[in-house]
């Protein structure tokens, strides 16, 4: 392990101001939100419109590192130029996403854990070889009447740990992903208990599995009522929940923190980050975004699938990122949407 390899990707995308963007849809997903601006999903439309994405000029000024499905790691853009190179010669990390989905836990219903673990050393190789400098691992906790499980908990905060820990000996930087998803109808505090249990559970996973918390980053979820619930929290309450359950559960060594919008709309994603950043107290961590959906939404309605519609698209991407760029510093305001 080469501690000043990973030290460097940490240091790039941990940089102030900036957050990661999630690029690393599958190929369904990606077909599903393409249908829903009316382009049909091919190969070519898919690597034209993320290409359009990362030549928006100005991108690194807001963006750190920018997640890959494989697909896309090993594609070029018009010119020919490999979409990693692309990336790097504007000051922005390529990473790539390594596990494989999800599956029902069986004799646990309602529970997932997360696939991939087979042959991730030998994948992992190859990606780096290609250009990948991170990675990230997602694993997902439904909450309901039982669920999520003790066991679904410690399954998949195992796999999370066995898998930052084959990331780090190939100085790869692992993000660890446990997502709390927002479906259902518990309250805000139901989804902090749960937040802590799965936190507490996966940083002690990581302890056993020997991963150096300097060089890895977590992306969470913040802690939410379920979107079916009667009572909504304010960014304020969102913000006193998160970080109480943050400080009770994550280790100061961890270097950065990147949400998941899990859901959210583009506005809550932004306003919610910046009132983390605004609010009071211990905040050891760098605090940043790791938005897919949130960041992307409005940029694909404007491309359409248009070439005119590139520069569009662009703008529509850079607004957004430049928005949670100033939520990241808790210096965002709802009226700055307008503009």
């Amino acid at each position: 392990m080469r501690i000043s390899v990973m030290e460097q990707t940490v240091a790039e995308l941990t940089a102030p101001t900036k957050g990661i963007l999630a690029m690393d849809e599958s190929t369904g997903t990606m077909e599903k939100r393409l249908k829903n601006v009316g382009v049909q999903s091919t190969e070519e439309t898919r690597r034209s419109y993320r290409e359009s994405l990362f030549t928006a000029p100005g991108l690194n000024n807001y963006i750190s590192g920018i997640i890959l499905f494989e697909e896309t790691l090993n594609q070029r853009s018009a010119a020919g130029i490999a979409f990693p190179q692309l990336l790097a010669v504007q000051g922005i990390v390529p990473g790539i996403k390594v596990d494989k989905g999800t599956q029902v836990l069986t004799n646990f219903p309602g529970d997932k854990f997360t696939l991939g673990l087979d042959g991730l050393a030998e994948r992992l190789a190859g990606y780096k070889q290609l250009g990948a400098r991170f990675a990230k691992w997602r694993a997902v906790f439904t909450i309901g009447e039982g669920i999520p499980s003790c066991r679904a908990i410690e399954v998949n905060a195992d796999s999370l740990a066995r898998y930052a820990a084959i990331c780090q000996e190939l100085d790869i930087v692992p993000i660890v992903e446990p997502e709390v998803l927002m479906d259902g109808s518990h309250d805000i505090a139901r989804c902090a208990s749960v937040t802590e249990a799965v936190l507490e559970t996966v940083f002690h996973a990581l302890h056993q599995h020997r991963v150096a918390l300097e060089y890895m980053l977590l992306k969470p979820n913040m802690v939410l009522p379920g979107a079916d619930c009667p009572v909504q929290a304010t960014p304020a309450d969102i913000a006193s929940a998160t970080l109480r359950c943050f400080r009770r559960a994550i280790p100061v060594a961890v270097p950065g923190i990147n949400f998941l919008s899990g859901g959210q709309s583009d506005e809550a994603a932004t306003a919610n980050l910046n009132a983390i950043n605004a609010c009071s107290g211990q905040k050891p961590w760098q605090l940043s975004f790791s938005y897919g959906r949130a960041l992307q939404a409005p940029a694909l309605r404007a491309w359409h699938g248009e070439a005119a519609n590139v520069a569009a698209g662009q703008q529509a991407l850079l607004k957004r990122a430049h928005l949670n760029s100033l939520a990241r510093q808790g210096k965002y305001l709802l009226a700055m949407e307008a503009d």
